[in-house]
């Protein structure tokens, strides 16, 4: 059964051009536009991964996954931070991140950094 991977930025085009490699690479994908509306998916069906921006309306990703991590009801997700911003790296860690990725992404290192946090993707080649 292929991965669950949840994607969360106010850019329709880095979501959808993140949803379209980690799909043609096997995983399944669910998206959202801001922490919100990722919350509620997340506490419907809690994902194998999430890959979250950090700067976004409503509440940034940092807010949003310091939300998830204080629900006890929640298991523990791996969560990789996107961001066009390297300063945020330090608190990303202290959040429990398992990666951090600069934008624009690289789908090689994307795909490379979501396969070492879930099965159920291929393992890009090249």
């Amino acid at each position: 059964m292929a991965a669950r991977i949840l994607v969360v930025d106010d850019d329709d085009s880095m979501r959808e051009l993140i949803r379209i490699h980690l799909s043609s690479a096997g995983y399944e994908v669910t998206t959202a536009a801001d922490g919100i509306a990722a919350g509620y998916l997340v506490l419907k069906s809690p994902p194998d991964l999430i890959l979250t921006d950090v700067n976004m309306p409503h509440m940034d990703g940092f807010e949003f996954i310091a939300a998830l991590k204080s629900d006890q009801s929640l298991p523990s997700i791996p969560v990789i931070f996107l961001t066009s911003q390297e300063e945020g790296d330090q608190r990303g860690k202290e959040l429990g991140a398992v990666g951090y990725l600069t934008k624009p992404v690289r789908a090689e290192k994307l795909l490379q950094l979501v396969a070492q946090h879930v099965p159920g993707g291929a393992i890009p080649i090249g």
